[in-house]
């Protein structure tokens, strides 16, 4: 039989540091964190190698005292909690106390730290979780923590690292989500001694998105704010026209902290649903303010993954939300005759002309250096230079705004017209004030439809147009309940599992209102005889499989996927096609009923039912407007 063996403290740290710093990117996650919990609104990040030889994290934070810093390093030592009790109303991103333990015990860790009431600081060297020096030095407020050859002494974790290039760009992706976390917190990220990226600290998180991901993405986001009960969520939604083929662009935060969440991204994508094809994905950034009594984090170690209270309710109230925010605005998708190089050459312009005016924030050292130096010299000054000094400040923020207004006027002034989804006419175009300057000019290639509205040229596939129509009546039908069974004879036998049978129980009714005719037929097999009539032809077995399952899931709100999809099926069969001829009246007729839809600007699968031309379009391509 094994003996059981009771492990010494440096196996037990590397054991424990496994499961808290699982690559470079986990130690940079931990220490800015710990930044952002000390009060710090200034964080710089240096990388070497993808972090494995050299990270450096600097901060202006509150600093640790000199008799707390030995004990900052001990395993489960935090000033985050006191209790288990303290866990149910969380303020802090971290609070396991684990993240210095589990890095020194894997890596070269060195700390200076001072604390603002203290005159020096402290320097502490940390070698596989073993203190090697400490020693007083002087040092301005803050913290920095630089950790060297990171697994230099766990070589069976170390070779199932990546390139340094690929764990680079870990550590970069991490870093433009812990900006957007904090847009009040100034960012600076340095790679191999190259500025990636830095932010100011302003607040503006469109900024910030400017700043990682460009103009084009920033120009087609919408601010978002919903107020629910126990929850505020803000952030930006982006366009239907910028959607992406995965969700890794579904950000999502809590309470400050960065989250991965299926239970948010679903409400999110059904919000979206009537405005994105299958298989694509919304462009979100989201942050949620809950109660804390609410939401459990301690359940992984990386604190990305976090437990809701009532999840079925927050799922509704999210995707409702979202769903409000984009009915509340109107998205043609505008094209552009310009070619992507043309407008490529046009960003990469601007963008030059706007580097040049950008500052570079100070590091934090640095800024304190420089607060100084301009109070000493100030110290040295006749009374009217010092006033002179003194009033500078406003009367540089003066020039500014003044160099910002005339460069605005000049772009307002400026015969320039963006690509980007239309979102406001003068009239909405849901209104019949709006429908009554509608000027249908003709049938293209017997498939589209020709309409000037204003200085824009729509146009409406009438496929797409129908289709969505009939879509909505039938789903009108369902929700008011006013459907028709057809019989099946003989009838279906199905046989259901016990999870399948306590599931169709418990939603017995709302198959039912569906328009299934089920009974018992002993055991655990039932009896089918009757299925609804709109969607009669379908494959039943699998069809009544299809909404069991999706009943038993958690999140499930409103009518099933699956009868959605044979909806719009059904909707798209009916449809009239492309290459047939239809008449004016009929056009009329469709058009109007079109514009009675919360959503006229999608069919079903998310393709678009109008698309939008401007006239400037035109006339820089007929060489009117150079």
């Amino acid at each position: 039989m094994a003996k059981i063996k009771i492990l010494d403290s440096q196996t037990i740290d590397k054991i424990a540091a496994g499961e808290v710093v699982e690559r470079p990117s986990s130690v940079v996650k931990e220490l800015v964190e710990n930044a952002i919990d000390a009060g710090a609104d200034a964080v710089t990040v240096e990388i070497k190698d993808g972090g494995t030889s050299f990270i450096r994290v600097t901060d202006n934070g509150s600093g640790i005292e000199k008799s707390q810093v030995e004990n900052a390093f001990l395993r489960h030592a935090t000033s985050k909690i006191s209790s288990a009790e303290d866990l149910a109303s969380l303020a802090s991103l971290g609070f396991r106390g684990e993240a210095l333990a589990s890095i020194a015990a894997v890596a070269q860790t060195e700390l200076i730290t001072k604390t603002p009431e203290e005159l020096t600081g402290v320097r502490l060297l940390v070698e596989g979780g073993a203190v090697r020096e400490r020693e007083e030095i002087g040092a301005p407020q803050g913290t920095t923590l630089i950790v060297r050859n990171l697994f230099y002494n766990t070589p069976a974790r170390k070779k199932f690292l990546k390139q340094p290039r690929t764990e680079g760009a870990y550590v970069a992706d991490l870093m433009e989500h812990l900006a957007m976390s904090n847009p009040k917190v100034s960012f600076k990220f340095n790679l191999n001694g190259q500025t990636r990226f830095y932010t100011t600290g302003s607040g503006d998180l469109r900024e910030i998105v400017h700043r990682i991901y460009g103009k084009e993405i920033s120009g087609e986001l919408t601010d978002f704010r919903c107020e629910r009960d126990g929850m505020t969520v803000t952030g930006l939604l982006g366009k239907p026209v910028i959607n992406r083929a995965n969700r890794s662009y579904e950000i999502f935060y809590i309470n400050g902290r960065y989250i991965r969440s299926t239970l948010i991204g679903k409400a999110v994508e059904e919000g979206y649903r009537e405005y994105l094809m299958q298989h694509k994905f919304p462009f979100c950034i989201l942050h949620f303010q809950v109660d804390t009594e609410k939401i459990d984090v301690n359940v992984h170690p990386s604190k990305m993954e976090v437990r809701i209270a009532d999840g079925p309710a927050f799922y509704e109230e999210v995707r409702a939300a979202v769903e409000e925010a984009l009915r509340g605005r109107e998205m043609i998708p505008e094209v552009s005759l310009s070619t992507e190089r043309e407008r490529r050459a046009e960003a990469k312009k601007e963008e030059a002309c706007n580097t040049q005016t950008k500052e570079v924030p100070p590091e934090p050292f640095e800024a304190n250096r420089i607060a100084r130096d301009r109070e000493s010299a100030a110290a040295r000054l006749s009374p009217i230079q010092a006033i002179y000094e003194k009033s500078r400040p406003a009367q540089e923020s003066v020039l500014r705004q003044t160099v910002d207004y005339v460069a605005s006027a000049k772009e307002q002034d400026a015969p320039v017209e963006k690509t980007e989804q239309m979102e406001l006419f003068d009239d909405k175009l849901l209104s019949g004030k709006a429908r009554e300057r509608y000027e249908i000019i003709g049938q293209l290639f017997e498939t589209y439809w020709l309409i000037s509205y204003q200085d824009k040229l729509l146009i409406v596939d009438q496929h797409a147009a129908h289709e969505k129509v009939r879509y909505e009546r039938l789903m009108r039908h369902f929700k008011e309940k006013d459907i028709v069974s057809q019989n099946i004879n003989p009838p279906m036998i199905v046989t259901l599992n016990n999870r399948e049978k306590e599931c169709y129980l418990l939603h017995e009714e709302e198959f039912a209102s569906l328009g299934f005719e089920i009974e018992a037929f002993g055991g655990s097999e039932y009896a089918i005889r009757g299925v609804p009539m709109d969607l009669y032809g379908y494959t039943e077995e699998t069809f009544f499989y299809e909404i069991l399952d999706e009943l038993a899931a958690e999140s499930v709100t409103g009518t099933p996927e699956s009868i959605r999809i044979r909806i719009a099926t059904m909707a798209c069969k009916a449809a009239v096609k492309g290459n047939m001829r239809i008449s004016r009246q009929e056009m009329e007729a469709l058009l109007d009923e079109l514009l009675t839809l919360d959503n006229p600007y999608n069919c079903p699968h998310g393709r678009p039912t109008i698309i939008s031309m401007s006239k400037y379009e035109l006339e820089k391509k007929f060489k009117r407007i150079v």
